[in-house]
């Protein structure tokens, strides 16, 4: 059964949630009390609703804890965004992932119950920083404050060289999750896989280990 999602709040973060998930075939609520940006958002979702999420009786009237994630995408009005997170827990909802403005905000968030807390402009300015300094880093996720997601951009050194040859793991104690050719994924990557050019590395690690890879 294909899983459904709702949003609350459609900000720039908000909006761009729901718009990715929908064109991605899922099903995809979106709420904000203001109209124009429910109504600017209708045709990118399957259903947008017009409410105040900080009343219970929407939230029910939505049939909220039907969706398996919910997404509190209120970052300015750290008062909402709490109060709403409460709510959803209180009703069931099985998973709620909420933005945060800092670190005490997040904290508090997930004292009352939030499953992710998510920082996206600290991630983001991660990212491009990352990316403006590193030329073979092409995408970062940070998962922890210590451990981060990157793409590795195969230099010409790597080129027609197995994974087994390379020895990431033991040299830089990174771990490579798959390889992406040109559309395809190969996940899981065997010792035996042999990289070509223009292949991108998907790869797991410390943030210092990671460093030290974008210095090769």
């Amino acid at each position: 059964m294909k899983r459904q999602f709702a949003v609350i709040g459609l900000g720039r973060f908000g909006s761009s949630v729901a718009r990715t998930l929908f064109s991605m075939g899922y099903d995809v609520l979106a709420v904000d009390v203001d109209g124009e940006r429910v109504q600017d958002l209708a045709k990118d979702v399957t259903h947008a609703v017009q409410g105040d999420a900080r009343e219970e009786e929407t939230l029910r009237a939505v049939g909220i804890r039907n969706f398996d994630v919910v997404v509190v995408a209120i970052g300015q009005d750290i008062q909402s965004s709490i109060l709403i997170t409460v709510l959803l827990k209180e009703l069931g909802v099985k998973c709620v992932v909420a933005k945060a403005q800092n670190e005490l905000h997040a904290k508090v968030l997930y004292k009352v119950g939030a499953d992710k807390v998510v920082f996206p402009e600290r991630d983001m300015g991660a990212r491009l920083a990352r990316n403006m300094v590193a030329a073979n880093i092409l995408d970062y996720i940070q998962l922890s404050p210590d451990y981060s997601i990157v793409e590795v951009a195969t230099s010409e050194n790597w080129e027609g060289k197995t994974l087994r040859e390379l020895n990431l793991r033991a040299r830089f104690g990174i771990n490579v999750l798959a390889i992406k050719r040109d559309k395809k994924l190969i996940v899981a990557p065997g010792a035996e896989d042999l990289l070509h050019k223009g292949d991108i590395l998907v790869v797991v690690g410390s943030n210092a280990n990671i460093d030290q890879l974008e210095r090769v």
